[in-house]
C-alpha cells in the first residue's frame, strides 16, 4: 500500500469522530428505565434495570417492588443469609457440576443488571452493535454453542475482563472518567443492549427480573427471554442502527446473533410508558457504583469521558487516557530493557498497521480496524497504551490483560509466581473454597506433565493464542473427547463460568468485591487482581489473565523485556497487529528489539503430538491490498 492509500484509510477511519459527541441527558436516562420497567410491569416480572454511559459510569438503577430472590444461603463461601436482598444465582450450570461462579446465589440483582448493560456499551462501537446474547454466542465452549467438534468461542474468556479489581479500569470515586470497572466482567447473559443517538454509540441498558444471570446454550432456536424484552423496550427510541447489529456482522462464516426478542413481541407500549414514579419501585444507590440520584452520560471523547484526542505522540490521530485532572495516564516511558524512544515506534508501527488493517467485525465492509494497543514491561508494568478512535471500549482492558499475560507465561519466573499465589488466597480474608476453586498449583501440575518439569520457568516464550491453546476445555481445541487444556477446568466442568486458572487467579477478589457490595465486608478489593507476594513484581497480573489470541512478547536478542497486546476489530486482526507491529518498529530501530526469537516461540512445542499457535495472521489483511500471508517467516 501506497503512504498516500495508507494515510486516506487512516483518515477514513477517524473520520467524523472528532466532531461533538453525543450524550444521555438524566431526562433520556429516565425514559430508559421507564420504558423497560413498564414492560417489566406488564408482563409481571419485578425487575433490576440499569443504564451506563459509553465509558461504563452507571446513570441510573432502577429496582422494582417484588420477590425475585435466588436462595440467599451460600454455606460453602459462608456468606451470611440476607433474605431481603434480591439475589440471582449465576451460571446455573446445565452439567450440574457447581465450579467456579457456576450456581453461586449471593449476587445482588442490580450487580446483574449493572454488568449487562456496561457489557453492552463495552463491546459496541458506531460501527458495530452487540448485545448481551451476543457476548454469550462468542464466549462459550463451542462456537456455535451445541455444535459438535467445534472450537470454543473467538472471545473466549473475554468474559473475566473489566474486572472489579482491575488496576485499570476506575471507581465511581474517580468522578466521570473512565473507563469503569464492571461488578461481574461481562455479561453473556441476553438482557444487555447497546443505546445509541443519531446513530452514535452513548450506552448501554440491561435488565434482570429472571433471577437467573445465566447463559443461552442453544442459538439455533427462538427464545422469548424476559430480562432481553425488558431491555429491548428500553432501548425504544435509542436502538442500534440496523445495518451495524450483530446479525449483519459474520465470524469464521458464521453469523452472529443480537436479539431474539423483537418490538411485536412487547406487552406494553414504549412509545407510552408509565411515569417511573408511578411503577412500584425505586431509584437505588448500589455501593461503589451508583449515588441514587439519576444521573446525564458522559460524551465521548469530551475529558470529562477519560478518553482524548491526542494528535502528535504516535504522529497520527489517536485516543488516550487521561484521568479526572486531564492528566495523561499512559505516555510511554521506559521499562526495563525498554527505551520510550522504542515504546514509542512500537506503539506507532501497531497503530499504523490497525489504520490501514481491513476489520473483521465491523461495518461497512472493509472498514480499517479500530483498536487499543498495550505495551507491557516483562513485569507487567504498563509502558504505553493508546487506541483509534472508534474501538469499543472493552478492549481497552483487554488489550492490556493480553500483553501481561504474554509476558507472565514468558518469565522464567512464572512458575514461581503460581506457587507463591496459592500461599497469598489461602491467607486472605475469604479463604481459599473447594470444591469451587482449584489450587492455581494444579494447573501448573497439568501445565508441567504436559509440556515438561520447567513449564513457564523455561523462557519459552508464549503468546495469547497459544496462551489460549491451553486454556480451552478441550485439547486440542474443540475435538471432542480429547482431555481439558491444562490451564483449563476439566471438560465436565468447563463453562463460561468455570473457565479455569484465569478465574481461580481472581475468584476471591471478586467474591470479596460482591460482598463488600452486600454489605458483609468492610473493604472492597484492591485496585490490583492477583494479589501475590510476587518475585517478579505487583504489576504482573494485576488486571486479571487473558486467554484468547492478540498479545505477543517482546525480545532483545534471547532476552525477554516486555509484551505488546492489541485488542479490538477480530482476533486475527488483534495478533497481526501486534506481530506485524512489532517487527516492523524492530526493522525500523535496528536496536536488536523483536518478535521472539523463533526457535523460543511457543509454535515450536508439540505436546501430545499438538502443535501449539504462536500467531495467526488474516490471509488478505490490508484495505487496498492483495498482500497474503502477511506475517510468514517473520
Amino acid at each position: 500500500m501506497t503512504r498516500a492509500l495508507l494515510l486516506l484509510a487512516i483518515l477514513i477511519g477517524i473520520s467524523g469522530n472528532a466532531r461533538a459527541q453525543q450524550a444521555l441527558t438524566a431526562a433520556e436516562v429516565t425514559q430508559i428505565l421507564s420504558q423497560a420497567a413498564s414492560e417489566a410491569q406488564a408482563r409481571g416480572r419485578p425487575a433490576a434495570i440499569a443504564v451506563v454511559d459509553r465509558v461504563g459510569n452507571v446513570l441510573g438503577v432502577f429496582q422494582m417492588t417484588g420477590a425475585n430472590n435466588a436462595d440467599p444461603g451460600v454455606a460453602p463461601v459462608g456468606i451470611p443469609a440476607n433474605p431481603a436482598l434480591r439475589t440471582v444465582r449465576v451460571f446455573d450450570n446445565p452439567r450440574g457440576q457447581n465450579t467456579g461462579l457456576n450456581g453461586a446465589p449471593f449476587v445482588p440483582d442490580t450487580l446483574a443488571a449493572i454488568t449487562k448493560a456496561i457489557t453492552g456499551a463495552y463491546l459496541s462501537s458506531n460501527g458495530n452493535a452487540f448485545s448481551t446474547r451476543t457476548a454469550g454466542q462468542i464466549v462459550q465452549n463451542q462456537f456455535n454453542p451445541g455444535e459438535r467438534n467445534a472450537p470454543s468461542g473467538p472471545l473466549y474468556g473475554v468474559q473475566f475482563s473489566q474486572l472489579p479489581c482491575s488496576d485499570l479500569n476506575l471507581r465511581a470515586t474517580s468522578g466521570t472518567t473512565g473507563p469503569k470497572r464492571s461488578p461481574l466482567g461481562l455479561s453473556a447473559d441476553p438482557g444487555g443492549f447497546p443505546l445509541y443517538k443519531n446513530g452514535e454509540l452513548v450506552g448501554g441498558v440491561g435488565a434482570i427480573a429472571d433471577g437467573a444471570y445465566g447463559i443461552d446454550v442453544n442459538v439455533f432456536d427462538r427464545d422469548q427471554d424476559t430480562d432481553e424484552l425488558i431491555a429491548l423496550a428500553g432501548t425504544v427510541g435509542f436502538d442500534a442502527p440496523a445495518n451495524i447489529r450483530a446479525d449483519r456482522i459474520t465470524v469464521d462464516g458464521k453469523l452472529l446473533r443480537f436479539s431474539d426478542a423483537a418490538r411485536g413481541n412487547l406487552a406494553s407500549d414504549p412509545a407510552n410508558p408509565a411515569a417511573l414514579s408511578s411503577i412500584a419501585g425505586s431509584v437505588v444507590a448500589v455501593t461503589g457504583y451508583f449515588s441514587g440520584t439519576i444521573q446525564a452520560g458522559q460524551a465521548f471523547l469530551a475529558i470529562t469521558s477519560g478518553f482524548a484526542l491526542d494528535g502528535h505522540t504516535y504522529g497520527l490521530l489517536s485516543v488516550i487516557l487521561v484521568d479526572h485532572t486531564a492528566t495523561r495516564r499512559y505516555d510511554p516511558i521506559a521499562g526495563a530493557g525498554l527505551t520510550a524512544a522504542e515504546v514509542t515506534s512500537i506503539m506507532r508501527h501497531a497503530l499504523t498497521v490497525a489504520g490501514s488493517a481491513r476489520a473483521q467485525i465491523r461495518q461497512p465492509l472493509n472498514s480499517s480496524a479500530q483498536v487499543t494497543v498495550s505495551i507491557v514491561s516483562g513485569t507487567g508494568e504498563v509502558l504505553a497504551l493508546a487506541r483509534t478512535v472508534d474501538a469499543p471500549v472493552f478492549g481497552t482492558d483487554v488489550s492490556l490483560q493480553k500483553a501481561r499475560s504474554a509476558a507472565f507465561l514468558s518469565s522464567t519466573q512464572a512458575a514461581s509466581f503460581l506457587r507463591l499465589t496459592d500461599t497469598a488466597r489461602m491467607a486472605a480474608p475469604v479463604p481459599l473454597l473447594s470444591p469451587l476453586e482449584s489450587l492455581v498449583t494444579t494447573y501448573l501440575q497439568q501445565a508441567q506433565g504436559l509440556l515438561g518439569p520447567n513449564a513457564f520457568a523455561d523462557g519459552v516464550a508464549m503468546s495469547a493464542r497459544a496462551i489460549g491453546n491451553m486454556a480451552r476445555p478441550t485439547f486440542p481445541d474443540g475435538i471432542g473427547g480429547t482431555p481439558s487444556g491444562p490451564l483449563s477446568r476439566d471438560a465436565a466442568e468447563a463453562t463460561p463460568g468455570s473457565t479455569g486458572l484465569q478465574l481461580d487467579l481472581v475468584f476471591l477478589d471478586i467474591v470479596t468485591h460482591v460482598l463488600f457490595v452486600r454489605g458483609d465486608a468492610p473493604a472492597d478489593a484492591a485496585s490490583q487482581c492477583t494479589r501475590t507476594p510476587a518475585p517478579m513484581g505487583t504489576r504482573v497480573l494485576a488486571n486479571g489473565l487473558q486467554v484468547f489470541p492478540g498479545g505477543v512478547p517482546i525480545f532483545r536478542g534471547e532476552t525477554l523485556v516486555g509484551a505488546i497486546g492489541v485488542s479490538g476489530d477480530g482476533i486475527d486482526q488483534d495478533d497481526m497487529i501486534a506481530f506485524l507491529g512489532l517487527h516492523r518498529a524492530a526493522s525500523e530501530l535496528g536496536t536488536g528489539l523483536n518478535n521472539a526469537p523463533a526457535a523460543r516461540r511457543a509454535d515450536q512445542l508439540t505436546p501430545n503430538g499438538v502443535r501449539l499457535r504462536y500467531v495467526s495472521c488474516p490471509v488478505q489483511a490490508f484495505l487496498g491490498s492483495r498482500a497474503t500471508n502477511v506475517c510468514r517467516g517473520l
